[in-house]
């Protein structure tokens, strides 16, 4: 790792444990209140720090010849940084997340001007090529972060956000027709905890075809979801989680379901699936870390934010899990303070998941 990724990370550190557990007990999830300014900022430093830092890196590529020996910034101009395609995807989505709760954010200048800088017609377009080179590459997980990276885009107030938007577009609109190509195909879900998983891949893609009105791509998630998981029963939640997990296999069904469905036949199906979240004694034992400086064990504290969205996200939409709130809370408060420190492994990504169970 070089020495400015570990200065800039150990900056990070020093002034992100300033936002103490307790204090994230308190607030709770839900919106720019959960976090001030100031701690926004403090976030803001994790997605500035890796997106345009090309190495190390992981390109996860098949070669088809030698033109694909190239550098990251050369096979991916838009996204080649924060060690893989995916990450750096996340990364840009933060920094609008971020700008779009905190317009007056320190740092925004650069992140604006990196975004900018990013995402241009042309940097979108190499990387339109290699998808239709490559049409299973970052299937479905970074093909699920582009398309919320969109959607944040197309939501953003403000005028740099239009010329931004319209260069992802083609992206976006090639990955939602992947999907759609794709799903009729996959006979069994996936259900492991981390990037393949088929619930996380398919909710943020849901989204993305409500807001984009896209007919085709939000009618075959539905259909899917449906018939993946709407005979699921009694998840085994107390399996959970493995060891390299950052998401949750249960409550990622969930996440999904709670969109697809309509109330009446998600509560039904809720009873069946894992009755034990309705009960206000539910609780939920978060998944340890012992060593952060291990990219794989510390998945777990990505496992700690992605439970936290889902669990507060059912408390606001729906009252009968107004409880699981505090489980959220309980989840954030033990990840948080330890969000980074001077390993790359970790600072690379879970920034995103942070700010995704901080500003929902």
């Amino acid at each position: 790792m070089s020495i400015n990724i570990r200065c800039c990370m150990t900056v990070f550190l020093m002034a992100i444990v300033v936002m103490s557990s307790q204090a994230i007990a308190s607030q709770g999830t839900g919106g720019s209140s959960s976090i001030s300014v100031h701690e926004a900022a403090n976030l803001m430093q994790l997605p500035l720090s890796c997106v345009e830092t090309e190495y190390p890196n992981k390109l996860s590529q098949t070669l088809l010849g030698d033109d694909d020996l190239a550098s990251p910034k050369v096979l991916h101009p838009a996204f080649y940084g924060c060690f893989d395609w995916h990450s750096a995807v996340h990364g840009h989505w933060s920094m609008v997340r971020l700008l779009k709760a905190f317009p007056d954010i320190e740092g925004g200048e650069r992140a604006v001007a990196i975004l900018q800088q990013h995402i241009t017609p042309a940097n979108v377009a190499a990387d339109l090529t290699y998808f239709k080179l490559n049409s299973s590459w970052e299937r479905p997980y970074g093909w699920a972060w582009l398309l919320k990276l969109m959607t944040e885009l197309y939501t953003w107030d403000d005028p740099v956000a239009t010329p931004l938007a319209m260069a992802l577009k083609p992206l976006a609109e090639h990955l939602s027709g992947q999907y759609v190509a794709h799903l009729p195909k996959l006979v069994y879900p996936i259900r492991v905890g981390e990037h393949t998983n088929t619930a996380f891949g398919l909710t943020f893609a849901w989204d993305y075809a409500v807001l984009f009105e896209d007919a085709d791509l939000k009618a075959a998630i539905k259909q899917r979801a449906q018939d993946f998981y709407l005979e699921d029963k009694n998840c085994p939640i107390e399996w959970e989680p493995s060891g390299y997990d950052f998401l949750s296999p249960c409550l990622e069904e969930f996440d999904l379901m709670r969109r697809v469905l309509p109330e009446k036949q998600f509560m039904v199906w809720v009873k069946d699936f894992l009755p034990q979240l309705l009960s206000a004694d539910f609780e939920l034992a978060v998944g340890e870390v012992y060593d952060r400086t291990d990219g794989k064990l510390v998945h777990l504290d990505g496992l700690n934010f992605s439970r936290a969205w889902v669990l507060a996200a059912l408390a606001n939409q729906y009252p009968q899990f107004g409880h699981l709130a505090v489980v959220a809370d309980q989840h954030l408060a033990y990840s948080l303070p330890n969000l980074v420190d001077d390993s790359y492994e970790g600072g690379h990504w879970l920034g995103s998941f942070a700010i995704n169970a901080l500003l929902p």
